[in-house]
Order: C-alpha cells, then structure tokens, then sequence
C-alpha cells in the first residue's frame, strides 16, 4: 500500500536530482530531525523545517508561518527521498510549489556535493531559522 502512495506522490511532484537542487534556483528544505543533522551534516544553504511542523511553517496563513519560505520553489530533502516525497504533495495540496530531492541527502552528499557541520538548534520554535 505504501509503495503506491509514494508512487502516486512522485508522480504529482517535481523531482530534482542532488544536482539540479544545488544548481537550480530553489530553497532546499531539510525535513530530517536535529540529531541526525549533527550526525551527518546538513546541505549549505538549506533551511532546517522539522516534518512535524512542515505544514504550519510554510502556510504563510497558519500565524505559525517561517517567512522565508513564502513565494520560493521549494525542494524537500529527506535521508533518502520517500518522506519528502510524500511532503511535498502535502504542500502542493495546499497550494504551495514543492518538489523533493530524489534519494535525498544520501543521494547528495554520493553525488559529491557540498555537505557541511551543522550549527546547534536555534531555540523558539523549530523551522523558524533561516538558511544554514
């Protein structure tokens, strides 16, 4: 069952290759949890928003808003592209213009591309922060 849900969400969604993320002019948002972002690195340049909080922070309505996510293509990254898959319908659904990173950060930092420490969590709510 959920391999046709994730099925049907990427074939909805636009998927940029690690590549085409890091040379397009979009706003890679990392959708993993904190400590795995201090375990492996994060993609410079990306905003850290939680999943459990995606909606809310990109809904420039939801009074819960990250400002820096409003009017911005944005290419969701996971650990290896089903979560943000899945997220990124989510968005769509509402209106909001999302794709997802196909393999996600796995497949980004195979591909050679430039992965960085990440900065501790800011405090206040998460995904409020800016690009890291």
């Amino acid at each position: 069952m959920i391999e046709e849900r994730l099925a049907e969400a990427q074939a909805r969604i636009r998927r940029y290759s690690p590549t085409e993320a890091a040379d397009g002019d979009v706003l890679v948002v990392d959708l993993r949890s904190q400590d795995v972002r201090e375990r492996d690195g994060i993609i410079p340049g990306s905003v850290h928003v939680p999943l459990s909080v995606l909606e809310w922070r990109c809904d420039q309505r939801s009074g819960f808003a990250n400002p820096i996510l409003a009017g911005r293509m944005l290419v969701l990254a996971c650990d290896h592209g089903y979560s943000s898959s899945l997220a990124a319908e989510r968005l769509l659904a509402l209106g909001i213009e999302a794709g997802d990173v196909i393999g996600g950060f796995e497949a980004w930092r195979e591909a050679g591309l430039p992965v960085a420490p990440a900065r501790p969590a800011a405090s206040g709510l998460p995904g409020m922060g800016g690009p890291q």
